[in-house]
């Protein structure tokens, strides 16, 4: 009998049924077993701290108050931070640095400050009518002691003086001439008023004292034994008000190079013609006062020790007003102590063995005349004073936190 044949098994309707071809997942790699060292591990490194933002927080009150990069690269100057101390931020000047710290500033949310009411006409005018003063006292006691004789003419000379040194001072407090806050305490007023005694009394004194005088004290006349120069004094005191409208249209001026000036050089080289030209408007206007106050008093002209003595005050006090004190004094110091200098050695060489103190004297008298010494004593200071400007005036730091006039 054949075989029967068999009949395929029929599939497992519970078995799954094959999936489709589907690719797998690699296996993981075996990880190397760690070996203990002992050692903890060390945390990654962090990054170099920012220097900029260090300097921003040492100077925040600056950053936050600053109205434009120049204005933070004053105070950075002011403080004494250069170009090359720029280059350890990473940048190449001062006002690089200072344009990064502006624009790192946050100022999202902060509220505009709320305008003030603008009181400049008013504070204007005090310090105008200030520095007129000085100058209405000078010719009212010149016309006193020239209308006088005899004792009233030496107390209203007295007087008078006392009334003048007192406008001086009234003038040179207030406004464009008055110290700031931040200058010391210590201002040249005295070595001021010796200067201005010596251009009235100075070069008369000396003149007598080489011909064996005076006999007698001065009169107030211009041809007595021991004359009386009325008119450079008059002159110097009435340009108190040039001086003080020729300080405010520089100080003016320079805060607005200060703000539209894009960096330190740019604003120096802007502000240092407006400085020369400031010092050459003031001499123009002591010029002409000098010559009409000689046409009205009838007195010689002596404009090359008026002139230097006026050059060398107004430096002086506009060096003083911006904060630099230390220079005006010195050098006001230098030609008070050459002048008193002269004086003492004229009148020492009467002594007995001592007539060689007056050589130099005699030498530069006999050269330039009486009125050399006070020319060359103070020409020579107000020459280095004016150099002194143009490196000192000429900085953003000497106007950014200046005070409207």
């Amino acid at each position: 009998m054949p075989a029967q044949a068999q009949s395929p098994e029929p599939a497992d309707p519970i078995a799954p049924s094959a999936a489709p071809d589907t690719p797998t997942p690699p296996a993981p790699a075996p990880r190397a077993p760690e070996i203990s060292t002992g050692r903890t591990p060390t945390p990654a490194r962090r990054p170099a701290a920012d220097p900029v933002k260090a300097l921003m927080h040492r100077h925040r009150e600056l950053c936050e108050r600053a109205v434009d990069p120049l204005e933070i690269a004053a105070g950075l100057e002011a403080h004494g931070l250069t170009d090359r101390t720029a280059v350890r931020f990473r940048h190449r000047d001062v006002f690089s640095l200072a344009e990064e710290m502006y624009a790192r500033v946050p100022r999202d949310g902060e509220t505009p400050p709320s305008p003030t009411p603008d009181k400049t006409p008013r504070s204007r005018a005090d310090w105008a009518l200030l520095a007129l003063l000085p100058g209405a006292l000078c010719a009212a006691t010149v016309a006193g002691i020239r209308l006088t004789e005899g004792q009233p003419r030496l107390v209203i000379a007295l007087v008078g003086a006392l009334a003048v040194s007192f406008a001086v001072r009234a003038a040179l407090s207030r406004g464009p001439l008055g110290t700031p806050d931040r200058a010391p305490t210590t201002t040249p007023s005295t070595w001021t008023y010796w200067l201005l005694a010596y251009a009235a009394l100075g070069d008369g004194l000396l003149g007598a004292a080489l011909t064996g005088g005076p006999d007698a004290l001065p009169t107030g006349a211009a041809d007595a034994p021991w004359p009386v120069a009325t008119a450079p004094l008059l002159a110097l005191t009435v340009s108190c008000a040039p001086a003080a409208w020729s300080a405010h249209l520089f100080t003016d001026r320079a805060r607005r190079k200060l703000t539209a000036s894009r960096g330190l050089e740019d604003f120096a080289a802007s502000v240092r013609p407006l400085l020369l030209g400031t010092f050459a408007l003031y001499l123009c206007a002591l010029t002409a006062l000098l010559a009409l106050s000689a046409t009205a008093l009838d007195e010689p002209a002596p404009y090359a020790q008026t002139l230097t003595l006026g050059a060398l005050l107004f430096l002086a006090r506009l060096l003083t007003t911006h904060g630099f004190t230390h220079a005006p004094v010195v050098v006001l110091v230098a030609a008070t102590t050459a002048e008193a200098t002269t004086l003492a050695a004229t009148f020492a060489s009467r002594l007995p063995g001592c007539a060689f103190l007056a050589t130099p004297v005699d030498a530069l008298v006999d050269l330039w005349g009486p009125a050399g010494i006070q020319t060359l004593s103070c020409g020579i200071g107000a020459l280095a004073l004016l150099i002194h400007a143009i490196r000192k005036l000429t900085r953003a730091s000497a106007h950014a936190q200046e005070e409207p006039c």
